[in-house]
């Protein structure tokens, strides 16, 4: 019975803890998880389990999950049958699973460009067919659509125009969605430095950032900085997303770094985890009560476990 009793107050004394340090964690928070590791969690029920257990031990509430070809292959179209059981498992786990669409493996920059389109509108397609006959609780609950023009060769030439194919191909995949019938939120990875650069769009000049949140259900905001505060921080870069997001009722993730980056600013892979922690709870405190903000999330499931020190 002394055992028994032992054993309890250390389960007790774990739970506490644990939930202590969740407590610790602003959120909500989601997590782009790319290629290798979403094929691995549908492919291998092992790595799922997993995955399920760090994202519940860092407060993470919804995976952005891989869901277009890899390696030759397209598993949601090939074998659907592994989203289903992978996202029967995030739900009752109690996580959101949003389609993540777009891919450097891919090449898929390209698809701004208008020769293209039909393949951005085939890979969103794809997603709204699975969705359509997935059970209720094997379906995606959103979307986001990580299409970045600035990666392509010809970015330092054309990059007013390709910024407009942007647009154009963001209204495109709306529209797409919107014909669907599917209530499902969709957004797209957005660098912060577009509200600087302005181009016109349906009769209206005015920043790119807020054409795309027009046309949006939500941002997730590449806002890669490494401290919260200042002028270079990542509350001065977000506020502008933020601020219009009110005008018009969207919502604005902010993304964090943990990738290695030449420029040091830009990640927090040269820091510890408590100071991420740190300059994310500073950054809640700043704009945690405006409207829009939709909480945090990460780049990227593997390169943040490689940077707490985990296998991969």
């Amino acid at each position: 019975m002394t055992r028994l009793f032992a054993a309890l107050l250390l389960a007790l004394a774990a739970a506490v803890a644990h939930t202590a340090h969740a407590a610790d964690r602003v959120g909500p928070r989601a997590i782009w998880t790319w290629e290798e590791d979403s094929y691995a969690m549908l492919e291998e029920p092992a790595e799922a389990a997993r995955a399920i257990a760090f994202l519940q031990s860092k407060s993470i509430d919804t995976v952005f999950l891989y869901a277009d070809a890899f390696g030759k292959r397209n598993l949601i179209v090939s074998q659907p049958q592994l989203y289903r059981r992978l996202i029967r498992r995030l739900h009752a786990s109690g996580l959101k699973a949003y389609a993540l669409l777009g891919s450097g493996y891919l090449h898929t920059e390209r698809y701004v460009l208008p020769q293209h389109r039909k393949e951005a509108l085939a890979m969103l397609q794809r997603v709204l067919d699975y969705n359509k006959t997935a059970a209720l609780d094997e379906r995606f609950d959103g979307i986001n659509v990580d299409i970045e023009p600035h990666i392509l060769d010809e970015w330092s030439t054309r990059k007013m125009a390709l910024l407009a194919d942007f647009v154009a191909l963001s209204d495109a995949l709306m529209a797409a969605k919107r014909a669907s019938g599917q209530a499902l939120p969709m957004g797209p990875a957005l660098p912060f430095w577009l509200d600087g650069m302005q181009i016109e769009w349906k009769g209206q000049r005015k920043p790119v950032s807020q054409h795309v949140q027009d046309i949006y259900d939500y941002v997730a905001l590449m806002d890669y900085r490494d401290h919260a505060l200042g002028g270079d921080g990542i509350v001065s870069h977000a506020m502008d997303e933020l601020r219009y997001a009110e005008r018009i009722e969207r919502r604005v993730l902010i993304g964090v770094e943990t990738l290695p980056n030449a420029i040091q600013k830009v990640s927090f892979e040269h820091l510890e985890e408590a100071d991420m922690e740190r300059e994310l709870r500073s950054t809640a405190q700043s704009v945690g009560a405006m409207q829009p903000f939709g909480g945090f999330v990460i780049h990227h499931y593997g390169s943040y476990r490689k940077w707490l020190g985990l296998a991969p």
